[in-house]
């Protein structure tokens, strides 16, 4: 499909699987806007995007701040007159703790990290997406969705399970529009995000294969094709769905 013209914002684009969604849907033919906290950061990879002959710019604004989502991603609408795509790949553990000593402070951190970033993205977006061609909004769960998350993890997982409770919701809301909504659910991918453990205690990160039914850790590029696809035309049949990305990782082997 020709998707020259077509406007793509992916959030927390400046490294791991986001930079790798960025530069998959600017190969692909879009415009892509990437998010971001690191202005040098996000200005540094655009200039990488641009070697490949994709059409990208930075916009730094915190995906957490209702009023500065609101104004960026309204200036992104108004400067292209559109959003086609709209992916919300920021996100993360934001830490850990147990629930007794879990202080509010961190429970509204990670729900705001989480879910209230998809909320605020998603809502300031539906006017433009519905200006697009093939307007989707994709979000990113977790298998901590459905088994609550490791040793402290709890509250991670619990926002990750209101992703794809409102993944559903808005895919019900926006139907009418011709507007699909969609998650992916990446298993273990091998990013920075790993990179802690990686370099202190190799053989363990190493292990981890062997939990996952295809043998190997995924990679960026693993969870950047499937975005693509559920951006594409070939998607335009597919909404409120959740699609694994983790070698059958889900099942346990």
């Amino acid at each position: 499909m020709n998707n020259k013209g077509r406007v793509a914002i992916v959030t927390g684009a400046t490294g791991g699987i986001g930079f790798e969604v960025a530069k998959r849907l600017g190969l692909d033919g879009y415009t892509v806007v990437l998010n971001g906290l690191q202005a040098d950061l996000g200005n540094q990879r655009v200039e990488e995007l641009k070697a490949h002959g994709i059409d990208c710019e930075f916009m730094e604004f915190d995906v957490t701040n209702e009023e500065a989502v609101n104004s960026s991603v309204a200036a992104i609408g108004e400067k292209y007159g559109r959003i086609d795509a709209l992916v919300n790949n920021a996100g993360g553990l934001g830490g850990r703790s147990r629930f007794e000593e879990m202080t509010t402070d961190f429970y509204r951190g990670v729900m705001a990290l989480n879910l209230d970033s998809v909320f605020f993205t998603s809502r300031a977006a539906i006017p433009f997406l519905k200006k697009g061609t093939h307007p989707s909004i994709i979000n990113y769960t977790s298998n901590a969705a459905w088994n609550a998350g490791g040793p402290g993890a709890g509250i991670y997982g619990t926002s990750k399970a209101g992703v794809h409770a409102i993944t559903r919701a808005l895919a019900k809301d926006l139907a009418e529009y011709g507007i699909r909504v969609n998650a992916v659910s990446p298993g273990t991918i091998d990013t920075p995000f790993h990179s802690q453990i990686k370099s202190t205690k190799p053989e363990v990160f190493a292990s981890w294969a062997n939990n996952i039914m295809l043998g190997r850790l995924g990679q960026p590029e693993d969870v950047s094709g499937v975005v693509s696809f559920l951006a594409s035309k070939d998607a335009s049949f597919i909404t409120a769905e959740t699609i694994q990305i983790g070698g059958g990782q889900a099942l346990g082997i």
